[in-house]
């Protein structure tokens, strides 16, 4: 299971997004990351399509990787969960039509579609009081921190 989130135009001095993203194997966490984007989003919908895209890239690397550590669920033909918050990116993802939202968007970003249209990656809706990946992206009050890091499986 894998979480996505972004935080659109989050840096006050570039306007650019921090996308973060937390791929968890059973019940712990066993890669993540938190960058500021390359680009200047242009809407929340493109920020996390960013996101969702660096996650789903983790992600058929973390399958590649089990598969040849032997583990055959890892290269089986069911699809890996990406779970998001953003219904229009999860929209995006999924259907082609909504391109016209995102054309001005890099060629390279398109591989998610790929991906999901392949039945690689499944994406699928969280609201965001569920999102692990929020500690990731922004600053957080310490009662939202410590879900976080109980859905991400870290204890005391």
């Amino acid at each position: 299971m894998t979480y996505s989130d972004a935080d659109h135009g989050g840096n006050s001095d570039s306007g650019k997004s921090t996308g973060g993203y937390l791929v968890k194997l059973g019940t712990g966490a066993v890669s993540w990351s938190s960058k500021l984007q390359a680009m200047v989003a242009l809407s929340t919908t493109e920020a996390e399509y960013i996101a969702a895209v660096e996650a789903a890239k983790e992600i058929m690397w973390m399958r590649q990787f089990l598969g040849e550590l032997g583990y055959s669920s890892s290269s089986s033909s069911s699809p890996s969960t990406l779970l998001m918050d953003n219904q229009s990116a999860i929209s995006v993802s999924k259907n082609p039509e909504h391109h016209g939202r995102m054309k001005h968007l890099d060629l390279r970003w398109y591989w998610l579609r790929d991906a999901v249209d392949c039945g690689r990656i499944k994406p699928e809706f969280i609201p965001t009081e569920d999102m692990a990946a929020d500690i990731l992206t922004k600053s957080l009050m310490r009662p939202y921190v410590e879900k976080c890091r109980g859905l991400m499986g870290l204890r005391t």
